[in-house]
């Protein structure tokens, strides 16, 4: 509807911004806040992937929210305005009235009054939009601090998905090998292994079997024995002084 002042009627721009503002952003917002995270995460197939998602939406209005509420708070500005210049209005045809009766010309208060009457009822309904832009502002002011929230919760999460999804991929592989070798072809491989490594040793032992030592070698040898002949004397000799000394005191 257009008014007589060329601009849409302060009630149907106060109506037009709530219906959009609550049958759009708050709709979708309601659904995030509402949901149960924990819930959904439960019933996931990937629950990392489904936190990035909610987050990303949840960023997505957050920024709708702000760029919402800024233009409502626009909107308040210039209805401020718009109320103050109806007012002040208000007031010049009340003064222009009056002087039209101290004038005697009545025709003119007349006039006058009627103007006065229309712009105190729009500044009455400039009144009554101002204080629904005033209340639409604190919704998402509001609706900002608990979506703000609920992301800084959603992020926290995410965190803790990611390090349990690290630690539940090494896990996977560790009990992935132990079950690999606890089948019978990995211990099989094992056991064969192991006789290898006995027949190698063996065949090693084997290499110098039966084998006349040098005459070099036999030489060491009975140095290496008359050594210790002379280490064993010297050990009985040590032995027998000290029964000596023992039985002469």
């Amino acid at each position: 509807m257009i008014s007589r002042f060329g601009t849409v009627s302060a009630k149907t721009r106060a109506e037009r911004y709530l219906m959009e503002g609550i049958m759009g952003v708050f709709t979708r917002l309601s659904d995030i806040i509402s949901s149960n995270i924990n819930a959904m995460l439960d019933k996931a197939e990937d629950p990392e992937k489904l936190v990035r998602l909610m987050i990303q939406e949840m960023e997505d209005t957050l920024v709708e929210i702000k760029a919402s509420c800024a233009g409502v708070m626009a909107t308040k500005k210039k209805v401020q305005r718009e109320l103050e210049e109806a007012q002040t209005r208000t007031k010049q045809w009340e003064e222009k009235a009056q002087l039209a009766v101290n004038k005697e010309r009545e025709d003119l208060a007349r006039e006058a009054l009627v103007e006065k009457r229309r712009y105190r009822e729009r500044a009455g309904a400039l009144e009554k939009e101002l204080s629904q832009c005033e209340a639409l502002i604190e919704q998402y002011q509001a609706d900002m601090t608990q979506l703000e929230d609920k992301l800084s919760a959603a992020r926290e999460k995410q965190r803790i998905l990611v390090q349990r999804h690290i630690h539940a991929q090494r896990r996977k592989r560790a009990q992935h090998d132990i079950r690999r070798l606890d089948t019978s072809d990995a211990l099989l491989r094992f056991a064969q292994f192991e006789n290898r490594i006995e027949r190698m040793e063996a065949e090693a032992d084997l290499v110098n079997f039966g084998r006349q030592p040098t005459l070099e070698e036999e030489f060491t040898r009975l140095e290496g024995d008359e050594e210790i002949e002379k280490e064993l004397q010297a050990l009985k000799t040590a032995g027998a002084k000290k029964t000596d000394e023992s039985q002469s005191a």
